[in-house]
C-alpha cells in the first residue's frame, strides 16, 4: 500500500466488528500479514475458526475475559487491557504486520480500563504503512479527531428487540 490510515467503526448499531473483519478479509486476500487485537472479547465465535484457514498470515489475540465488564472494571479487567494495548503497539510498529485491528479498543477506553491519551499515543505510533482499524461504542472525541475514517453505526431497527438470541455463524 502506498497509503495507509487509521478507521474507526463506533456507535450503537451492529456491525463494527463485522466491518473491521470484512476488512481483515480483503486484506488477507491481498496478501497481506493481520493482527487482530480482541480486547474485551474471550467467548468463542464462528469468525475465529474461518481465520484459522489463513495460517501465520493473521495473528489473533484475544485479551479480554469470558465475561462483560459491567460497571467499574476489576483490577484484572484493566490489566488485560494494558496488555492489549502493548500488544497491539508492538503489533504496529514490529514491522510484520500490514493492518492492525484493535476490537472493541474504543469500549476499553469508554469503560475506563484504559485512558482516551493511551489510546490515542498508540494510534500516533503508527507507522505510515500500516493500516490501524478500531472498534467499538462511544470512541472518544480524541480518537475520532486523530482518525482518517469514522464511521458510525446507527441502530435502526433490530431482531433482539424481538427476543431473538444471537445466532451461529450470523452473530457469533
Amino acid at each position: 500500500m502506498a497509503q495507509s490510515f487509521v478507521q474507526v467503526y463506533t456507535g450503537e448499531g451492529k456491525g463494527k466488528t463485522t466491518a473491521a473483519l470484512g476488512l481483515v478479509l480483503r486484506a488477507l486476500g491481498a496478501g497481506m500479514r493481520v493482527c487482530l487485537v480482541q480486547f474485551m472479547k474471550k467467548l468463542a465465535t464462528s469468525e475465529l475458526q474461518a481465520l484459522e484457514h489463513f495460517g501465520d498470515s493473521v495473528t489473533v489475540k484475544r485479551m479480554g475475559r469470558s465475561r462483560f465488564v459491567p460497571g467499574n472494571p476489576a483490577e484484572a479487567d484493566c490489566r488485560r487491557a494494558a496488555e492489549a494495548l502493548a500488544v497491539s503497539r508492538e503489533a504496529l510498529t514490529g514491522g510484520t504486520y500490514r493492518m492492525v485491528v484493535m476490537d472493541e479498543a474504543c469500549v476499553a477506553a469508554d469503560k475506563g480500563l484504559i485512558s482516551t491519551e493511551e489510546l490515542v499515543d498508540v494510534v500516533k505510533a503508527r507507522p505510515r504503512n500500516v493500516e490501524l482499524v478500531l472498534t467499538g461504542r462511544n470512541a472518544p472525541r480524541a480518537l475520532i479527531e486523530a482518525a482518517d475514517l469514522v464511521t458510525e453505526m446507527k441502530e435502526i431497527k433490530h431482531y433482539y428487540g424481538r427476543g431473538v438470541k444471537a445466532r451461529k455463524g450470523i452473530e457469533n
